[in-house]
């Protein structure tokens, strides 16, 4: 079942284009890992696809069984939204807001769902406890239970495990590993960590400043992109024997 459906898409601000001729299709339980050069429109595509910002062209389609509201965002975080003042269970809580309507308060519905989803990523024991004195990883943990609050559906994942140590970085992918095989969440996830992000990706979009590639990840190995990433892996591979 089609989620996203991207044809032909300009990207940019204003008059000035970032990125061009993007063209991919997500389906339901699809894992899409979104690579690429340094400035060529990742973070802009991201953008887009959360609505933030219109295609200065083509056209972004989504599914039926996808709302603008149900849709869950791991954002990049800053230093200072590392140091954001509040507890775990009001942040986790926070990705229930679009489940309010016109209501001014969190209700028994909203707590059970952020309570099963703090349970659900080991963090209850961690629920009143302040967001900044988290370590990285349970700060990503956090925010990934905030993101599943929203929805059942669609993840779109900004560099999920930037900076974070070795172990945490290998928790955080199985955690979404696990969301998306075992309970079918579609995953979309920009990441410069290319070596360790690739293997769980059942589609990759590549963007670059001259082209974009995308394709299953046997078509991504497959191409000269892919043969960089063969490269990368045969030299650490080297380093590490």
């Amino acid at each position: 079942m089609m989620q996203i459906q991207c044809q032909n898409l300009t990207l940019g601000y204003e008059k000035q284009i970032v990125a061009a001729d993007i063209s991919f299709e997500v389906n339901k339980g699809d894992y899409l890992c979104i690579l690429g050069e340094n400035g060529s429109g990742k973070s802009t595509l991201m953008k887009t696809l959360l609505g933030l910002q219109k295609p200065l062209g083509g056209s972004l389609r989504f599914g039926e069984d996808i709302r603008a509201n149900e849709i869950g965002y791991l954002p990049q975080q800053s230093q200072l939204q590392r140091d954001f003042p509040a507890s775990v269970e009001e942040i986790v809580l926070s990705g229930c807001v679009n489940r309010l309507g016109w209501r001014p308060f969190y209700g028994k519905l909203e707590k059970e769902i952020a309570r099963e989803n703090m349970e659900q990523l080991g963090i209850f024991n961690l629920a009143g406890k302040c967001y900044r004195e988290l370590s990285g990883g349970q700060q990503q943990r956090v925010l990934l239970a905030r993101a599943l609050c929203a929805t059942r559906k669609l993840l779109l994942l900004d560099e999920p495990v930037a900076g974070l140590d070795p172990k945490a970085t290998a928790e955080m992918y199985e955690l979404i590993e696990e969301l998306n095989r075992r309970q079918g969440i579609t995953i979309i996830m920009v990441s410069h960590d290319v070596l360790e992000a690739v293997p769980f990706a059942s589609h990759i979009l590549y963007m670059s400043h001259r082209d974009t590639l995308f394709g299953d990840r046997e078509s991504y190995l497959k191409s000269p992109y892919g043969q960089m990433y063969a490269s990368m892996l045969q030299s650490r591979r080297g380093k590490e024997s």
